[in-house]
């Protein structure tokens, strides 16, 4: 492979007519540009420099390569002003992946806090549950994923993906008007063995969890709606077909007509995870999105909802 070094004092050597020249604008010593340039003929097998009484005269060969030289340290220079430009985060782009209701609260607060710093990066953003992008993840299709997981279930990760835990999405009661234990403060899951339940479909990460701090309080629940649509399960519970526990993700918007309650103790909860390759592999617009991401998550109080007491 030819030597680019080698290529810039072959073209310095060209512009200056002289190894001298060359030699003080290149801050070398004479012998050093002449002993290079007899490398870099040796490299390609052709002489490159005609030495004659009244200087020096590049041949064919020399002319041509020089020619090439130009356009390949113009490339270099280009590809080097692009990689700082990169890691200034001036330019680029973002893909990302999130689950929905993330994607709806904690995202666009990110991607708001990373536009005001970094304005000239392209974001681009899907939908999807953990299970549909996490392989995409791995595959390189996206650069940054939001995930979620349950304590004890967690899906395994590739090897190159590493997972950053941002917050603990608590999940709440959602109860119809009237409901007898609407006036409480917070509410005893047990309490709520007798009800109807809306759920999302028995099949999903959070009807099986669900389920399992159902079992955990000591009954089987009575499912008799599923939706994976929460504001279908809010209108089943505000229309007081049944109750529902909800992540705090995905009350941004609670309807006026039920009521939302903390679990006492403390009820289930998911974590929300960002995922991208290891650093140093991880692009820096990645990085960048993900301290956006925890300085939401730290920050971020799912409105409408009631601290258990």
């Amino acid at each position: 492979m030819l030597d680019t070094r080698r290529l810039r004092i072959l073209r310095e050597v060209a512009r200056r007519g002289t190894f001298s020249s060359a030699a003080e604008a290149l801050d070398y010593t004479q012998s050093a540009v002449s002993q290079q340039v007899a490398r870099l003929e040796a490299e390609v097998g052709m002489t490159l420099i005609e030495r004659r009484p009244r200087g020096l005269r590049l041949t064919a060969a020399g002319e041509a390569l020089v020619e090439h030289t130009d356009a390949i340290l113009a490339r270099l220079a280009a590809a080097e002003a692009e990689l700082e430009a990169l890691t200034g985060l001036r330019t680029g782009r973002l893909r990302m992946a999130s689950f929905p209701t993330a994607g709806a609260t904690l995202m666009p607060l990110a991607i708001a806090r990373f536009n005001a710093d970094h304005p000239g990066v392209e974001l681009t953003l899907i939908e999807g549950e953990p299970e549909e992008i996490l392989p995409r993840l791995e595959e390189g299709e996206l650069d940054l994923a939001l995930l979620f997981e349950f304590e004890g279930f967690s899906e395994p990760l590739d090897p190159g993906i590493e997972r950053i835990e941002l917050l603990d999405d608590q999940m709440y009661v959602a109860l119809p008007p009237g409901h007898r234990l609407a006036e409480r403060r917070s509410v005893h899951l047990a309490d709520l063995r007798e009800d109807a339940w809306v759920q999302t479909s028995a099949s999903s990460p959070c009807a099986r969890h669900v389920v399992r701090a159902c079992h955990r309080a000591g009954f089987e629940p009575r499912v008799s709606f599923e939706s994976d649509d929460y504001l279908t399960v809010q209108g089943l519970v505000a229309a007081g077909v049944g109750v529902a526990l909800i992540p705090g993700l995905a009350l941004t918007n609670v309807r006026p007509e039920i009521v939302i309650r903390g679990l006492s103790p403390r009820g289930p909860s998911r974590r929300v995870l960002g995922a991208a390759t290891h650093v140093p592999a991880r692009p820096p617009a990645a990085e960048a999105m993900l301290e956006a991401l925890r300085g939401v998550a730290e920050t971020y109080r799912p409105p409408g909802t009631a601290q258990p007491s």
